[in-house]
């Protein structure tokens, strides 16, 4: 996720960024429209590399062993969350973090630990929540457009109005009036879903009013996300997490924002369970 108020990418890189998010977007729809094991395989896959994209960061000297056995603790985790058993697949989650604590050294152990956790996060909250029965995939749906919406709009209006910065020390070129354009856009976003929900027929829970605050709750939360992965790359000294896709980066330059506000939803859906 960005939203810099920088200048306009080259036209050639600018083209190659849009054909990767057209192509990210159509694979995330049509697998979120199919569920079932082809949503948990493309979200389990991209919980494993975003493990590996982490400890390449923070350990980029760490045995292979350790990386590979790190990716396979993700990937059950995320075939045990598809199976049901979710409360198990924390537990493997939780026990890999605590694994990768006791085998790091310092200062960067607490950081690495972190870090499952987090790839953890992205291979079985989405499957969490596109599990649950009524709502699943609608709520998948607000994520994205909660997400993408805030993306796109907070991008081009930092670029529009420029202003103070929002948070120089971590991302010096974020302005604070593409994070204010990025949250109305994202509240837009998310109240347009809820609204097809009820046209489609789908027992949407929250009312309008309700439904702006998460929708803005949840777009200031993926900007604290975006803020949060760059800090870590500044930390450790590197532009992406990764080169997997085109003209964007890593698996993690792309869903800093999304794993938090998806977090947040599979928490809210296991309490109303």
């Amino acid at each position: 996720m960005a939203f810099d108020a920088n200048p306009s990418p080259p036209r050639s890189e600018l083209g190659l960024r849009v054909m990767s998010g057209v192509v990210m977007a159509v694979v995330a729809l049509f697998t979120l429209w199919w569920g079932g094991w082809p949503f948990a395989l493309l979200w389990t896959l991209v919980g494993v590399i975003a493990a590996s994209e982490w400890l390449k960061i923070v350990l980029p000297e760490a045995p292979d062993l350790h990386r590979f056995g790190l990716m396979g603790a993700i990937a059950l985790a995320g075939v045990t969350a598809f199976m049901g058993h979710e409360a198990l697949a924390i537990g493997l989650s939780i026990a890999a973090s605590f694994g990768t604590w006791l085998l790091v050294q310092r200062p960067v152990r607490l950081i690495a630990a972190a870090g499952v956790l987090y790839a953890a996060a992205i291979a079985i909250a989405p499957i969490i929540v596109r599990l649950e029965p009524h709502l699943g995939l609608t709520l998948i749906a607000w994520c994205f457009a909660v997400v993408w919406a805030t993306d796109v709009a907070a991008y081009f209006t930092g670029r529009a109005f420029g202003g103070p910065k929002l948070w120089p020390a971590v991302s010096p070129k974020k302005t604070w009036s593409g994070a204010i354009g990025g949250a109305l856009a994202g509240v837009l976003a998310g109240l347009a879903v809820s609204l097809i929900a009820r046209r489609a027929g789908v027992p949407w829970p929250l009312g309008a009013f309700a439904t702006m605050v998460c929708s803005l709750a949840a777009s200031a939360a993926g900007q604290a996300g975006d803020l949060l992965e760059s800090s870590l790359k500044r930390r450790f000294g590197v532009k992406d997490s990764g080169s997997i896709i085109p003209g964007h980066g890593g698996v993690l330059d792309r869903l800093d924002a999304f794993v938090i506000v998806v977090t947040l939803v599979a928490v809210a859906v296991a309490i109303w369970r």
